[in-house]
């Protein structure tokens, strides 16, 4: 049938079966919104109030229903503003496509009205970037987008398209999506089996190429099957129930001590899905230094991660779900004891317990533990980044799959709201929190205006301690107690505010209005603003200074 580029994308679009999109209308997509507006009925349109938000949502909305994320933006600044997005997901691998319009074909180049390369600008940060030279090259290039984006390590692919070619006509013809073919490399398989069958003190280390992958149940199972401990990474947390005796808690910079005598006391670590980042091994010369008695088997669908960081005795380039499962079909039960009982009472000697020295507000360890309490530990968290993000992934007790949305490889402030957005569209059913810090709700503060617009039943809880409280900890740690621009000295009235934007707002004081308030929050079945006061120098604890060994963590200041 013979259709416009506009109608092209759109029908490819629903071809991958696209639901829902994120984005922000301008000049060079007017094209595309027209036939959004015609297609309302099938594809629905969330607009937010600036596009790194729509970018942030799409990224939500991907990790909470594994479903490849769409966010559109115009041309210039539109697709400027999705850079930090776009690497966001990208460095998180996330499968997502960006769809930015450009200037027609004979502006470009010419320094025209809202023109930049933004192929250019991306090509660091993308899986893939293409530019849409013909309405007959459009078709295939949006297919083969979606194809790249769940490849292998899944990631985000751009494509940009010149506004005359959203309106020239070519000829459509559907087709069934390809799925990508399963990596799966188990040609030592065997050997690995061999290596966690002699194994008394056997450690797993979870990284999110386990939700990524889906593997969530087979490495349960083989956590049961040899009997062994599973430390996770912040990306890998949900990987396995926070209530499951096998959990050790995070590794690495905001790790447990628990996590940390694991991987000394181990002599086998099995890492699934992880790529060693700086914030595990904290020092990759210690890190080696600190497992040299165990034997390291590495499994990732990334053959780049092989020896990247930390060199490995075994590398088995495959998905996790079928590496896992191999290895289930080779190895008969084991019991491990001895080992476990060292695992619990390290737990009971090193429990996580936060305290206040000025005894201001609410601990956000008493604001998450009831939050979790009140869900069951089935509600989806999103977070911002800093203090707050780590408070998350250590004091609720994640109870489901795919429940921890935050940024974890680019470290993006403002990224929470937007994710928090796209994560309840995805998940109408889920309770969805995002938890923020004051210093990044005033990045993305404006979407509350969606909440509000949409009605979102989301809650956003902010821990409100007038700091950027994880760069002051750093200053206070290792600058001298100099806090330099690190006050933030607001004066925004914050339950005034969420009101103005058009939502319901809270503020928690003290522990006694703690389970109330959270409860009306939850259950109003609007979007609400909580607004948690908390101390100035309440830490992230424990603490692995920058550069040092991952085994000895300050645990208190």
């Amino acid at each position: 049938m013979l259709l416009n580029g506009s109608q092209i994308l759109v029908e490819c679009l629903l071809e991958q079966g696209v639901d829902t999109v994120f984005g922000y209308p301008g000049g060079a997509v007017l094209n595309i919104y027209d036939e959004l507006y015609k297609y309302s009925d099938r594809i629905t349109h969330i607009e937010t109030s600036h596009e790194q938000n729509a970018g942030h949502a799409a990224d939500g909305y991907s990790r909470t229903t594994g479903k490849t994320g769409v966010v559109i933006a115009t041309s210039g600044p539109g697709a400027t503003n999705l850079v930090t997005p776009i690497a966001t997901a990208n460095m998180d691998s996330i499968p997502m496509v960006a769809i930015t319009g450009n200037v027609g074909r004979s502006l470009l180049g010419l320094d025209s009205f809202q023109e930049v390369d933004i192929v250019s600008i991306t090509k660091p940060v993308t899986k893939a970037s293409f530019q849409i030279g013909d309405v007959s090259e459009l078709a295939d290039t949006v297919r083969k987008a979606f194809y790249i984006a769940n490849e292998g390590r899944k990631g985000l692919v751009l494509i940009d398209i010149p506004k005359d070619i959203t309106a020239a006509m070519y000829e459509y013809e559907p087709k069934t999506p390809e799925v990508p073919s399963c990596v799966c490399d188990l040609s030592n398989i065997d050997e690995a089996a061999a290596l966690i069958a002699a194994a008394q003190r056997p450690l797993i280390i979870a990284g999110g190429g386990v939700i990524l992958g889906n593997a969530e149940d087979q490495l349960a199972a083989l956590a049961d099957r040899i009997d062994a401990a599973v430390a996770v990474t912040l990306m890998g947390t949900c990987s396995i129930p926070g209530s499951s005796h096998r959990f050790t808690g995070m590794l690495g910079m905001h790790g447990t001590k628990t996590s940390s005598m694991a991987l000394t006391g181990s002599d086998l670590i099995i890492a699934c899905g992880c790529r060693f980042s700086d914030r595990v091994t904290c020092s990759t010369d210690s890190f080696a230094e600190n497992i040299k008695g165990a034997k390291l088997i590495h499994i990732d669908i990334d053959e780049k991660e092989k020896n990247k960081n930390v060199r490995a005795d075994l590398f088995i380039h495959s998905d996790l779900a079928p590496a896992l499962s191999a290895l289930l079909e080779k190895l008969p039960q084991q019991s491990h004891s001895e080992w476990m009982d060292s695992v619990d009472g390290w737990k009971k000697e090193y429990p996580l317990c936060q305290k206040s020295e000025d005894g201001i507000g609410v601990l956000p360890q008493q604001v998450l533990e009831a939050l979790c309490n009140l869900t069951d530990g089935n509600a989806i968290i999103t977070t911002e980044v800093g203090q707050h993000q780590i408070w998350a992934a250590q004091f609720y007790s994640f109870a489901s799959k795919k429940s921890l949305v935050t940024s974890g490889g680019l470290g993006t402030m403002g990224y929470g709201l937007g994710a928090a957005i796209g994560s309840k569209l995805g998940n109408p059913e889920r309770q969805v929190i995002n938890i923020a810090g004051d210093g990044s709700l005033y990045m993305n503060l404006a979407e509350l205006s969606t909440l509000a617009k949409y009605n979102i039943p989301v809650v956003e809880m902010v821990f409100n301690n007038s700091v950027l409280g994880m760069v002051r900890q750093w200053q206070r740690l290792f600058y001298g107690g100099r806090f330099s621009q690190t006050t933030l000295e607001k004066t925004t009235d914050l339950e005034a505010m969420a009101k103005a934007f058009g939502i319901e707002a809270v503020t928690v004081s003290n522990a006694d209005e703690l389970e109330e308030k959270l409860s009306w929050a939850l259950s109003c079945g609007r979007p609400v603003l909580v607004n948690c006061i908390i101390g100035k120098d309440v830490n992230v604890l424990p603490m692995v200074p920058a550069g040092a060994s991952v085994a000895e963590p300050i645990l208190e200041l």
